[in-house]
């Protein structure tokens, strides 16, 4: 079995673009649990934890809740767990779970889609006035 490089904590959160807070929240609320810790008690982190925050990151914009968060994380642990992979019933019902979620997730981002094309409609109109007023003579003092 080869060994993981280990990563502390700044490092993560430098790859990951969340605050060391913000880890160690999720470390708090069970989102997350640091693969192993130094002598001197520091977090480490492995590349399948910082891809398990990549995750978490990902689904923060659409809104999932921490509870939301952590039953999806839980069902993809569950469907990928090598050694205890899920068969039959229980590997159909986490299945129809993770559709359930991607059914929401992309429910969310077609809004997000919608609002986002509102705020550049907005910005376009401010620079369509900004255009307008610039071509006005302003009165002379």
């Amino acid at each position: 079995m080869t060994e993981q490089r280990h990563m502390q904590i700044g490092e993560v959160a430098e790859r990951t673009g969340l605050s060391l807070r913000t880890i160690r929240h999720y470390e708090e609320v069970g989102l997350v649990i640091p693969s192993a810790r130094s002598k001197g008690g520091f977090r480490l982190y492995t590349e399948a934890d910082v891809e398990r925050l990549m995750v978490i990151r990902r689904m923060k914009p659409l809104d999932f809740s921490l509870e939301e968060m952590r039953d999806l994380l839980d069902i993809t642990d569950r469907l990928a767990a090598p050694d205890e992979a899920p068969a039959g019933e229980e590997r159909e019902r986490l299945r129809e779970r993770l559709d359930s979620y991607r059914k929401v997730a992309d429910a969310r981002c077609e809004t997000l889609r919608a609002r986002l094309t509102m705020a550049e409609d907005f910005a376009a109109t401010l620079q369509r006035r900004l255009e307008t007023d610039s071509g006005r003579k302003r009165p002379q003092r």
